[in-house]
């Protein structure tokens, strides 16, 4: 059996936001995965491997390198490639490059919660973080909320408006409490370890979507705005492991059963009233890769048909 090799331009070329959002809720109603995270270390470099298997959708292996001694000899920092297995014998199907699936799965995610949680009505959309995922997130939330602004916000303006330049109609703010103040949807995508969103920021509708903070010391909300805001994420073993709640559980300020739902109980995943302001933490797991790679592997070949 011969195994689909995918590449970055191949599977960009077959897909769309809505689609992979719409991939990515079928998923979670095939209910939860059975996850596995093995990672080596030598110093400073690391092998990550995620692995996760959905009944009817198969089984998917990440595997990444991350050595950031690369970056002195320009070579990339971050490589590797999602290995995609048949539920039904086991044999390997398709091999897709690593970043595709990064990009669309991580956007994706968000994208997901914000349609659950945000107000239908949004119309300003802020992007914290100008970096590689910053622009996804710019896309991936003009395809969900097609009339809306988007701005985005950069701790370094130049990078701000590097971005803005090649996104036409994007706007770049200067002063975030301000911009924070605006939005309808707050989108953070930073590699802070320190909160960069105040709670005393916030009004009442808002929807906050974190997505930047995916180690135990890292956090982008401070403990105002976990206090002011019902919680939910994409997953509560994933998202359990992150600084975003594992900081102020440790600290009192919310308790263990303050998270309201993930996408796995999509009945309880909405918000009670046009006042209240929702928190969205996308945590990742290797079980969106799955279900983001069988999706790319299922819309390249019907692109190829």
């Amino acid at each position: 059996m011969s195994v689909d090799l995918i590449s970055f331009v191949e599977g960009e070329a077959a897909l769309d936001w809505m689609g992979v959002t719409r991939a990515i809720a079928e998923g979670h109603r095939r209910g939860r995965p059975v996850l596995e995270d093995v990672i080596l270390r030598r110093g400073a470099d690391t092998l990550l491997n995620r692995s996760a298997w959905i009944d009817g959708l198969g089984i998917a292996v990440k595997v990444a390198t991350v050595f950031p001694g690369n970056a002195t000899a320009g070579r990339p920092t971050i490589d590797g490639a999602v290995n995609l297995m048949s539920d039904e014998d086991g044999t390997l199907e398709a091999v897709l490059d690593f970043a595709l699936v990064t990009k669309w799965k991580t956007a994706g995610d968000s994208l997901l919660g914000a349609l659950r949680l945000a107000r239908p009505e949004s119309r300003n959309i802020l992007i914290v973080g100008a970096g590689t995922v910053g622009g996804t997130l710019v896309d991936a939330y003009r395809a969900g909320f097609p009339e809306a602004r988007v701005t985005v916000w950069n701790r370094s303006p130049a990078k701000a408006e590097a971005l803005a330049a090649v996104r036409p109609g994007l706007s770049v703010a200067t002063d975030l409490s301000a911009a924070v103040r605006e939005a309808d949807i707050i989108a953070s995508a930073t590699m802070s370890t320190a909160p960069v969103l105040r709670g005393d920021w916030l009004r009442p509708g808002q929807h906050l979507d974190l997505i930047g903070a995916y180690r135990p010391d890292m956090r982008e909300a401070d403990d105002a705005a976990l206090g002011r805001a019902r919680l939910f994420c994409d997953s509560r073993r994933t998202a359990g492991e992150t600084g975003e709640f594992l900081i102020p559980t440790a600290a009192g300020v919310i308790g263990p059963n303050s998270i309201v739902a993930d996408l796995y109980e999509a009945d309880a995943m909405r918000r009670g009233s046009d006042d209240e302001i929702t928190l969205f933490k996308n945590a990742g797991g290797a079980h969106l890769d799955l279900m983001v790679s069988r999706h790319i592997l299922n819309a390249w070949r019907a692109a190829r048909a």
